[in-house]
């Protein structure tokens, strides 16, 4: 689907963006032209950028924190 009209991005051109790096709007403006003519394609850009990040970025599982071991002053 496009995006944005004015410069012909796609919501998969947004997809391969975030899979390079891409975390915010300001990066798909840098990176791929959007929103920098009429700025109507804001929200749908917003959208693909955070459904492509619930996919991509993934949170790491956190480990479970390991106990502290103090030396014993002699």
């Amino acid at each position: 689907m496009y995006v944005c009209v004015c410069r012909a991005v796609t919501d998969k051109h947004i997809d391969r963006a975030v899979q390079e790096g891409a975390t915010r709007l300001r990066d798909l403006r840098s990176l791929l032209g959007v929103t920098e003519e009429c700025g109507r394609c804001a929200q749908c850009a917003k959208e693909c950028l955070d459904d492509a990040k619930l996919r991509h970025c993934q949170p790491r599982p956190v480990s479970a924190p390991q106990p502290l071991h103090f030396a014993r002053a002699a």
